[in-house]
């Protein structure tokens, strides 16, 4: 492949931040070689309107740092509209408002999600590597534990294997009441930027509301929700992009639906619309071992509107943790070169952003938010950055 080196178009490289109560700054991120920020109005109670003024103050802290806020991550769709629950077009309408102001304060790409009542899940915030370092990691041992030892939910004995519960039990006898309480807070109000945090009662209750909501009603749910919202994207010129389910498989009796390529494709088709797409997350889509990561780059890459890059390893028991940005079971290499190829057809850059870090370093001395570390995700930023800069020499001499 030929091209002048002066026209190779770049990704645009990004970083999450959580706003002022973040322990990682602008300044910061910054200094970290990122130009744009990926955040969120989280004061804002789901469900309601985000006022042009607050999102103007938002923006204006961002670029007095010498940043841009490139990517809305998220917008919670609240949980009345993915049961469509009585009154919910009220958030519909609340969910078309706030693209509208967001488009009118210059900020045009939207990441969400459409997973029910639990943002992305973990067991434990603080697995320790071989290194030192601290990752996230999902044991699917003990998530069964506290489904049917501690939730005691319903009927859960039925969606495990006489194995799995076995173990489940021995790992159970063996905890104390910290390790309870440590696990019941990883799973249910730990990980920063969840939409919201849950009592072992309020999470009942609010399993029991999906009673009804099953995986095909799910999809209907989604697919009205952005025929909904699509034309005031359209006419704003907002890309949506559809943050994949993590983990990608049904947890707690709740159906998932954007877990899959064919489940990509589907949602895809719901909603035939240019700014309808994807949040291509390696680290979600790539625990799954049926899903072909460059595959689906270079088959849905025109409908990648944003991109977290991440990698994790997983094990036959179903247990994954998040290891170094290039290494585990993702194709990084791939997927980036996919990536770089797809960016080159574009005048626009796709916003990319290192999807969690390890806690090293410095930083394990320090308070920190899991996954979002500073030392981890500047690592991870450098690797990229230069897996990125490699691809585009070896491709286009």
């Amino acid at each position: 492949m030929q091209s002048s080196k002066s026209n190779l178009r770049k990704l645009e490289q990004t970083w999450r931040w959580f706003g002022s109560i973040d322990p990682v700054s602008l300044l910061d991120i910054r200094q970290a070689g990122a130009v744009g920020v990926v955040t969120a109005l989280h004061h804002i109670p789901n469900g309601e309107v985000w006022p042009v003024n607050e999102i103007l103050k938002h923006r204006t802290e961002i670029e007095k740092a010498g940043l841009i806020w490139s990517v809305v991550e998220s917008i919670p769709v609240h949980e009345d509209i993915k049961k469509q629950k009585k009154g919910f077009e009220r958030c519909v309408e609340n969910y078309r408002q706030t693209i509208r102001n967001l488009a009118q304060c210059g900020i045009k790409t939207v990441c969400y999600n459409f997973m029910p009542v639990l943002d992305w899940t973990r067991t434990d915030l603080a697995y320790r590597l071989p290194d030192g370092s601290k990752a996230l990691r999902f044991d699917a041992t003990a998530f069964a534990a506290f489904d049917i030892f501690i939730l005691k939910r319903k009927n859960a004995e039925r969606e495990y294997s006489s194995k799995r519960i076995t173990e489940a039990e021995a790992y159970f006898s063996k905890m104390d009441e910290p390790a309870k309480t440590t696990l019941q807070k990883n799973i249910l109000a730990g990980l920063p930027g969840a939409e919201e945090g849950y009592t072992l009662s309020e999470f009942q209750n609010i399993l029991s509301e999906y009673a009804a909501t099953n995986e095909q009603q799910l999809r209907n749910n989604l697919y009205e929700f952005l025929k909904a919202i699509g034309p005031v994207t359209e006419d704003c010129r907002v890309k949506l992009a559809i943050h994949p389910d993590d983990p990608p498989y049904p947890i707690f009796g709740l159906p998932r639906v954007v877990s899959t390529e064919a489940d990509a494709k589907q949602l895809l088709s719901a909603y035939d619309s240019e700014y309808n797409g994807l949040c291509f997350c390696t680290g979600s889509y790539g625990v799954r071992a049926d899903n072909d990561l460059v595959g689906m780059v270079e088959r849905l890459g025109n409908k990648i509107n944003f991109v977290h890059l991440r990698s994790t390893r997983r094990d036959e028991d179903g247990n994954f943790f998040e290891t170094d940005h290039l290494d585990g079971d993702v194709d990084m290499a791939g997927v980036m070169k996919a990536l770089v190829i797809e960016q080159q057809k574009r005048e626009e850059p796709i916003p990319f952003r290192p999807d969690h870090g390890h806690q090293m370093l410095d930083d394990l001395k320090k308070k920190t938010n899991p996954g979002y570390s500073a030392i981890g995700r500047l690592r991870g930023l450098a690797e990229l950055r230069g897996l990125e800069l490699g691809v585009l020499y070896s491709l286009y001499k």
